[in-house]
């Protein structure tokens, strides 16, 4: 079958629709942002918002929650809702950590990696060969997941030093990279707290101090995804399944042999992450360690629109507010309200540009009452400061929600033979 008649199934982009933001307007918004936020820390005296250590903690915290959504991105865009990315995390989890204090850390990493598959593996053949329900079917697999790992550590951990039947051994570390000298030298120049340089600096630290092997991998698989879905047959293939399953299949496409490897590599990529969360950012294996990570990756792709690169800027989002919390946490929150009475006051140029009324009157009103509370307070609450993510999240989501189109027949239920 000629890659030409594949190309068929691939629907007409939609009249009307937004361009694509080319890579100068992106980078343009980047540096836009950068500089925002550069401002603010001089205004707020957060020096901390863009240091070595937050940038390195923010990427720790976003790696687990990027491999979710990029499992979650393959799963759907063959046309399968993936809501057990949360359960594949847990087996990933577990079985990482009990392989990886046996064998070592990398031997953990393939069996977490052989864990989260076996959670795809499942969801596919329950969705897919049985047609139940995706959200179900997800929903089952986080249940069961729970309970399976309960169970199993009950015999696998319990009685052995430093283990229990709730967290694993102390498990190897993985090597980490540090560029000598450029390290120190990103690191003192973030430290002169200069405007834009120095937040430049800092971002740049992050990325060259203490950078475990498996983060480099966990980012690799980024472009990866990319050119492997967008760039090759394979992936124009099984995106067809996720846009139109009859089309393809009257164009001699296996849809369920593509259904399957999209949700079994995304159980991979989940487990993946699972086994990120035991070996690197912890070391060891506890009960519940996921924190609901996998529906935040979730979260993350649809922010990202099903694409890679959306995806990865909403996870670094999540792991970044979730590094403020973690490092200087009050102070650096705080200051992050005036951050978004900000872009509240640029939204506000924007939606009255496009003649949104009713938004921009709601988002000055947001905004006054942010500056407010930013000028009458010195910190915010601990309690805020936990939900500052979890609410981040919900604010993005809700803001990007226009311009989002997911594929055509994600989550639609498809029997094989229907395109014949």
């Amino acid at each position: 079958m000629s890659t030409s008649k594949v190309t068929a199934a691939r629907p007409a982009p939609p009249k009307g629709g937004r361009r694509k933001l080319t890579l100068p307007v992106v980078l343009l918004i980047i540096a836009g942002a950068l500089a925002l936020v550069s401002l603010v820390r001089l205004i707020s005296g957060a020096n901390d918002v863009t240091s070595v250590g937050q940038v390195a903690g923010a990427l720790e915290l976003a790696v687990p929650i990027g491999l979710a959504g990029l499992g979650g991105l393959w799963a759907e865009r063959a046309g399968v809702v993936n809501i057990g990315l949360e359960g594949m995390m847990v087996l990933g989890t577990w079985f990482g950590a009990w392989a990886g204090f046996q064998w070592g850390p990398w031997v953990g990493v393939l069996f977490g990696i052989l864990g989260g598959c076996l959670g795809g593996l499942l969801h596919a053949v329950i969705t897919v060969t049985f047609g139940v329900n995706h959200i179900v079917s997800g929903v089952a697999i986080n249940i069961l997941a729970v309970g399976v790992t309960r169970y199993l550590s009950n015999f696998a951990f319990d009685g052995i030093q430093g283990g229990s039947s709730k967290q694993s051994p102390r498990i190897d570390p993985i090597d980490k990279i540090t560029i000598p000298g450029l390290s120190d030298w990103l690191q003192d120049l973030q430290q002169q707290h200069w405007f834009l340089i120095s937040d430049i600096a800092g971002i740049l630290g992050g990325l060259v101090t203490g950078l475990s092997l498996l983060t480099v991998v966990a980012l690799l698989l980024i472009p990866a995804t990319w050119w492997i879905l967008w760039r090759t047959p394979f992936g124009l293939r099984l995106r067809s399944c996720g846009e139109s399953p009859v089309a393809a299949e009257t164009l001699g496409v296996n849809v369920y042999k593509y259904k399957y490897i999209a949700v079994t590599v995304s159980g991979g990529l989940a487990g993946l992450g699972g086994a990120f969360l035991a070996i690197v950012a912890t070391g060891i294996y506890q009960e519940g360690q996921t924190g609901g990570r996998g529906y935040i990756g979730l979260a993350a792709m649809i922010f990202g629109n099903w694409m890679p690169g959306g995806m990865a800027l909403g996870a670094g989002l999540f792991g970044f507010t979730d590094s403020l919390k973690l490092r200087g946490g009050a102070e650096n929150v705080h200051a992050m309200l005036l951050l978004l009475a900000i872009l509240l006051v640029i939204a506000v140029f924007w939606q009255l540009y496009r003649k949104k009324y009713v938004a921009a009157v709601i988002s000055a009103a947001v905004s006054a009452l942010l500056f407010t509370w930013y000028l009458l307070t010195d910190q915010v609450p601990s309690q805020f400061v936990d939900a500052a993510p979890y609410v981040t999240t919900l604010l993005v989501l809700s803001l990007s929600a226009q311009r989002l189109r997911m594929p055509k027949a994600d989550g639609v239920p498809y029997r094989k033979g229907e395109g014949k």
